[in-house]
């Protein structure tokens, strides 16, 4: 009995010690070794979609939504660029990035190659066209023109299958080297007749080219989304899988959609037309102005220009039916408060303007942090802080956010509507007004910001881009 106990214990001692040094070299999955690692490599392209840096530093939709799911990781992001999407899904292959976010289309053939995270944003291919120049009405019209592309993307794969099924004698030129910049910029020129690019893409850029039409949706809404390498490894794309479910609750995805996205149509064809003849024709003429002035007041000079352009046209002796005049149309009140003896003089407009908007920057509450902190100070200097705070409180009241733009914005307009007003301390006010002048500044700084940028002159000196490009044709099938 004693032999056979003592067998039992040796026995299961062997056992436990087999599975204890089994159990101490498993390898630690994927987001175990990131966080011992501390930090999350995300492989992106240099894009306005993904990711760029601007006058506060790096952002992006894709660089913003990455370095949020890094923060739930807890720990720091770093970002690798890809030269192509060739390279970028070379990369992924090697797994020399944990995954891609580079306003990458969901589709069957990627499907193959990659595992896609929950989709974030649904777009459309669009066929952009030269208004003036040749417009397709249909498919078949691309035939007619001189078609680019980028290569390795959605739309490469859109164009093959139409070539297959349905357009034998569809041609294209794509190259590794376009993005959807470039692309714009051929079609503007007059350098091709048609590009195709991402909805979102082209809300984006638009502005920027507002010779530029869409002509036809090449498909019908198709889902965004990150891509992970096809490893047995899931436990990132698991942590993604819940990041995701949470920034939908959370409203991480809605706010991050309305910073880079909530403002874009606030532009159209005409007015994004006349913004730019009257920087070609003004600006230079008070530039330096608002550069002092921002310096000075610690604000961003294409602000204070684009708030300029909001309130007069850049217009020196603008003036409303309510009495305010100037550049940065102050009041008499305003301007006595902050020493500004003329008006109709721009450098004391520009200065007194500048100072008003950095006090009601300043004033605002601590938790309010930017760049929310700024679109609500220009919420002020148009309405009143009275009437922001009154706003601010519905929106508390309502269960909203009162630190966020993206809430906040959506009170001010129940200021005219008698059964808010009334319950607030400051009454009614004209609420819509100050959501569309910061939205239309938002959009007015982003070209400015576009214009003032090393790109936009590197774009414009490069009269054919084709001809510095890798170019690979692709002939019809007939």
């Amino acid at each position: 009995m004693n032999n056979y106990i003592f067998r039992f214990v040796t026995r299961f001692t062997i056992a436990a010690l087999c599975l204890l040094t089994v159990s101490g070299s498993v390898r630690p999955n994927a987001v175990e070794q990131i966080r011992s690692q501390g930090q999350l490599v995300v492989i992106t392209r240099n894009s306005p979609t993904t990711y760029f840096e601007d006058n506060v530093g790096t952002t992006g939709y894709e660089y913003e939504l990455a370095k949020a799911f890094a923060e739930h990781l807890g720990v720091e992001l770093v970002i690798k660029q890809a030269d192509s999407l060739s390279d970028l899904y070379s990369s992924l292959e090697r797994q020399e990035a944990a995954f891609a976010a580079a306003n990458l289309t969901i589709t069957d053939a990627r499907n193959k190659w990659v595992r896609f995270s929950t989709p974030y944003m649904q777009v459309s291919q669009k066929v952009i066209y030269r208004r003036g120049g040749m417009k397709p009405e249909t498919e078949i019209d691309l035939a007619k023109g001189q078609l680019v592309i980028s290569s390795d993307s959605s739309h490469a794969e859109k164009l093959r299958m139409l070539q297959d099924t349905n357009i034998p004698e569809l041609t294209w030129s794509e190259s590794p080297d376009f993005e959807s910049v470039g692309l714009l910029q051929m079609v503007a020129t007059g350098e091709v007749d048609f590009t195709i690019i991402n909805s979102n893409e082209f809300e984006m850029l638009q502005a920027y080219y507002p010779n530029l039409a869409v002509a036809f949706d090449l498909t019908g809404a198709q889902p965004l989304a990150w891509a992970f390498p096809q490893t047995r490894d899931d436990s990132l794309f698991k942590a993604s899988e819940a990041f995701f479910r949470n920034a939908q609750t959370n409203g991480l995805l809605l706010e991050v959609r309305e910073r880079f996205y909530g403002h874009l149509d606030q532009l159209n064809y005409v007015g994004a037309k006349r913004f730019q003849r009257q920087t070609d024709k003004k600006l230079d003429k008070y530039d330096d102005l608002f550069r002092e002035a921002g310096e000075k007041y610690e604000l961003d000079w294409r602000l204070l220009a684009a708030m300029s352009y909001q309130e007069s046209h850049w217009n020196p002796r603008a003036k409303s039916f309510t009495g305010v005049r100037g550049l940065m149309m102050l009041t008499r009140r305003t301007a006595k408060e902050l020493g500004v003896k003329n008006r109709l003089d721009p450098k004391q407009s520009i200065y007194g303007g500048a100072a008003y908007l950095a006090k009601l920057r300043k004033r605002l509450p601590e938790k309010i942090q930017e760049p929310d902190r700024t679109w609500m100070a220009l919420a002020a200097y148009n309405v009143g802080y009275g009437h922001l705070t009154d706003a601010r409180k519905l929106a508390v009241g309502e269960g909203g956010d009162d630190s966020r733009w993206m809430d906040v914005k959506d009170y001010l307009p129940l200021l005219s509507q008698k059964r808010y007003h009334k319950k607030t301390k400051h009454g009614y006010a004209r609420g819509s007004e100050p959501v569309s002048y910061v939205q239309n500044i938002r959009r007015y700084f982003d070209v400015l910001v576009w214009n003032d940028s090393p790109d936009y002159d590197i774009e414009l000196e490069d009269e054919n881009m084709q001809a510095t490009a890798d170019v690979r044709i692709i002939p019809p099938l007939l």
